[in-house]
């Protein structure tokens, strides 16, 4: 297979950064190379000792002056939401017996799954996000569009059809027996297929029996390489109605773990208000807080503290999300320039730094995947995204003053969105540019 060499500006990162003066926490080279080859990154480093490695006959790219990096990762978003987001309601209850579970209740049928599979990856190609992590509805329809779009694009993505037998609509109910058969069958038919990673998805304890709770602990028993996803502590109106559903259980944290849900491969959604109980449990099973900014925002629910768990004698893993269609935007960028004004009103400091790593290597690890994305390193998928600081006319102007590899950081997450996104590769091949 013929390769691909691409020329720019290079950064990664190598592990988490402890301040803006931790130049060891990641990887930029000035005027680097990628050569990829077969959807994996072959070599990367300096242009000129790179391009002497590759063949004749590679094709090259010249993406100077932008910045290339890994795609971004997106840690939780629900499919069946795009015609949800900037729906008007007072709070996550509201909002989901309003709007969310009606338009779910559409994804019966497989021709409006499939179409929105269709917006809902071009969406996330345009924004540079190469992989995610999505909720589908109860129909299994919807995770079969959600896993075949996946397939054609060749993107490295996770998802899971949604187990519920509570507290919604007749046409978003399953059963615990359905449940787990579908989701079976969902795994049978789809994971390691391509790209593609089922995921255990009972949507939270409000929605689930306890006899579909065991259900799920019974796929997690069965499959235990499968990653779980789920709601917690979102709300504090979810939270009361969680206890009065579940009064054995010490907390909603304790909930999961009677069922057997809570691991180091367990993806909590929101998590803005647990306590010191609930965080030392995640922290002990290396469950993974997922922090959805633009929609705690949106619903009013809280402010995460993303530093303060991060550094507690017993930290929590964490993991940065837009939550669509809770979530206002798809772009990572959007949503990291949130998550910066959240630790602002919380009297703390979220550094650029600190931000790419999250949308990168840090969600890739949160997902236990650090060993095939969010990196530059050869041998890595070759999922990646090529950033344009001078996007707009509003970001040339401030670029004239930027004099700093973090200032220009600060300035995309600040300013960008899409339209910063000059580029999207997905296991090496350009897909922006087909849009």
């Amino acid at each position: 297979m013929t390769s691909t060499l691409l020329r720019g500006r290079l950064l990664s990162f190598t592990r988490a950064p402890h301040d803006l003066t931790d130049t060891g926490s990641y990887v930029y080279e000035s005027d680097g190379g990628l050569l990829l080859a077969d959807g994996l990154i072959v070599a990367s480093g300096p242009y000129a000792e790179i391009k002497a490695q590759a063949a004749a006959d590679v094709v090259e790219f010249d993406h100077r002056p932008h910045l290339i990096m890994p795609g971004f990762i997106d840690t939780h978003l629900h499919f069946p939401q795009m015609q949800v987001i900037a729906s008007y309601a007072a709070n996550l209850l509201e909002w989901l017996n309003t709007y969310t579970f009606p338009e779910e209740c559409r994804f019966v049928e497989s021709a409006h799954a499939a179409r929105i599979a269709t917006h809902f990856y071009d969406e996330l190609i345009r924004h540079g996000t190469t992989t995610a992590v999505a909720y589908c509805s109860v129909h299994k329809t919807s995770a079969d569009a959600f896993f075949a779009e996946a397939l054609r694009r060749n993107m490295r993505m996770v998802g899971g059809k949604v187990m519920m037998d509570r507290n919604a609509p007749q046409g978003l109910l399953d059963t615990a027996q359905l449940g787990y058969d579908e989701t079976r069958a969902v795994i049978a038919e789809w994971h390691g297929k391509g790209r593609n990673h089922v995921a255990i998805t009972p949507r939270f304890a409000i929605t689930s029996t306890p006899e579909q709770m065991q259900a799920a602990g019974t796929l997690a028993r069965e499959f235990p390489d499968l990653h779980i996803q789920t709601h917690l502590s979102e709300n504090h109106d979810e939270i009361r109605f969680t206890g009065e559903l579940y009064p054995e259980a010490i907390d909603y944290t304790d909930i999961y773990a009677r069922y057997g849900l809570l691991g180091d491969k367990t993806l909590f959604g929101h998590c803005i208000h647990l306590s010191e109980r609930e965080a030392n449990a995640m922290s002990e099973a290396g469950a993974i807080a997922v922090h959805c900014p633009t929609s705690n925002l949106f619903l009013g629910s809280g402010l995460f503290p993303l530093n303060a768990l991060a550094r507690r004698d017993k930290p929590v893993r964490i993991g940065v999300a837009t939550d669509i269609g809770g979530g206002s935007s798809y772009s990572m960028l959007r949503t990291m320039d949130e998550a910066y004004k959240i630790q602002q009103l919380l009297g703390e400091r979220l550094n650029p730094l600190e931000s790419y790593y999250h949308m990168t290597l840090g969600n890739a690890e949160a997902l236990s995947l650090a060993d095939r994305i969010g990196t530059l390193a050869p041998g890595s998928d070759a999922d990646l995204v090529v950033l344009d600081a001078a996007a707009t006319p509003a970001m040339a102007l401030k670029l004239e003053v930027v004099h700093s590899l973090v200032e220009e950081l600060f300035l995309l997450q600040t300013m960008g969105d899409d339209r910063a996104i000059a580029e999207t590769y997905v296991a090496g091949v350009a897909m922006k540019k087909s849009l």
